[in-house]
C-alpha cells in the first residue's frame, strides 16, 4: 500500500498481549490450552452433530454451525497470537492483516445471527410446537444459513475494504494481538470519518437486530413457560432453552461491556482484554455449555466414544487375527 510521503507499507508489528518478558512463557502456555481445547471442543461438536443420525434437528443444525464459527475465529486469531509469544518480532504482512481482520468479521458477524436463529429456533418450538416443522423445514434452515454466511461475508468485505483504503504513514505498530478495527483506525495518519461511520452502521445494525431477535424470543418464551401450570412442565421447557440463554448472556454481555462502556473509561487495553474472551475463552466455553447441561449431547458423546473404541477394537482384533 502506497502511503502519504510515498513510501510502500508492506506489513505492521504486532504489539500483543504484553509486553513484559516475564509473562510470555506463562501467557504462552495458558492461551495454548485454551486454543486446544476450543479445537477440539468445537471440532468434536461439528462432527458429533454431523453423525449422530438423533441430532438431525434445526437446533443442533445451528448448533454445528455455531461451533463451526467458533473454531472459525479464533483459529483466526489464535495461532498467530500464539507464534508471537514466542517471536522476536512480531510482524504481520499487510495482505495477511486484511485477510485475517475479513475473515475474523465473517465469523462473528455470522455468530450473532446464528444466536439469533437459535433464539428463534427455540420461540417456535415451545411457543408454537404444532408449527414447528413447517416453520424450521430442513430448507429454511439451510436458507437461513446461508444468507447469513453471504450477508457476513459481503459486509466483512466492505468493511475490511474501507478500513484498508485508509492510509497508513510511517507508524505501523497495532497495540493488539490481531488486526482489529480500533487500533488500525487509531493507526491511520488519513480522514476516519468514512471507514467509522461503515464500521458503525455495521456494528449498530448487526447486534441490534440479533439483540432484537433475542430479546423478542425469549420474552415470548417465557411468558408461555410462566402460563405452563406443571412445575414440571416448565422445569422441561427451560431445560431446552437453558444451554442457548447461557450462551447467549456470555457472549452478548462482553460484546455490551466492550462496546457500552463510557468513553472516558474506553481504551485499547480494556479491548484486548474483552477480546481476549471473546476470540479464546468464549471459543472454548460454548461447546462445554452446550455439552455439560445437554442430556442429548451427553447421550450422542458416550454413543460415539463407544462405537468408535468398538471398531478400533475390532480393526486391531483383525489384524492381530492376520
Amino acid at each position: 500500500m502506497e502511503t502519504q510521503n510515498g513510501t510502500v507499507l508492506s506489513e505492521f508489528i504486532l504489539m500483543g498481549i504484553t509486553d513484559r518478558p516475564e509473562m510470555q512463557a506463562p501467557l504462552f502456555g495458558l492461551f495454548l490450552i485454551i486454543y486446544m481445547v476450543s479445537v477440539v471442543g468445537n471440532l468434536g461438536m461439528v462432527i458429533l452433530t454431523k453423525v449422530d443420525s438423533r441430532l438431525q434437528t434445526p437446533m443442533y443444525f445451528f448448533l454445528r454451525h455455531l461451533a463451526f464459527n467458533d473454531l472459525g475465529y479464533s483459529t483466526t486469531v489464535g495461532p498467530k497470537m500464539l507464534v508471537n509469544f514466542v517471536a522476536d518480532q512480531n510482524e504481520i504482512s499487510y495482505y495477511f492483516c486484511a485477510t485475517q481482520l475479513t475473515f475474523f468479521l465473517v465469523f462473528i458477524i455470522t455468530e450473532l445471527f446464528i444466536l439469533a436463529a437459535m433464539s428463534y429456533d427455540r420461540y417456535v418450538a415451545i411457543c408454537n410446537p404444532l408449527l414447528y416443522p413447517v416453520v424450521m423445514s430442513q430448507r429454511v434452515c439451510f436458507l437461513l444459513v446461508s444468507l447469513t454466511y453471504l450477508y457476513s461475508f459481503s459486509t466483512s468485505i466492505v468493511t475490511s475494504f474501507s478500513i484498508f483504503s485508509m492510509a497508513y504513514c510511517s507508524l505501523n505498530v497495532i497495540n493488539h494481538f490481531y488486526c482489529d478495527i480500533a487500533p488500525l483506525l487509531a493507526l491511520s495518519c488519513s480522514d476516519t470519518s468514512f471507514p467509522e461511520t461503515v464500521v458503525f452502521i455495521s456494528a449498530s445494525t448487526n447486534l441490534m437486530f440479533s439483540i432484537t431477535v433475542v430479546v423478542a424470543s425469549y420474552f415470548n418464551i417465557i411468558l408461555s413457560i410462566l402460563r405452563i401450570r406443571s412445575s414440571e412442565g416448565r422445569k422441561r421447557a427451560f431445560s431446552t432453552c437453558a444451554s442457548h440463554m447461557t450462551a447467549v448472556s456470555v457472549f452478548y454481555g462482553t460484546l455490551l461491556f466492550m462496546y457500552l462502556q463510557p468513553r472516558n473509561n474506553h481504551s485499547l487495553e480494556t479491548d484486548k482484554m474483552a477480546s481476549v474472551f471473546y476470540t479464546l475463552v468464549i471459543p472454548m466455553l460454548n461447546p462445554m455449555i452446550y455439552s455439560l447441561r445437554n442430556k442429548d449431547v451427553k447421550a450422542a458423546l458416550k454413543r460415539f466414544l463407544t462405537n468408535s473404541l468398538t471398531q478400533t477394537f475390532l480393526i486391531l482384533k483383525k489384524r492381530k487375527n492376520k
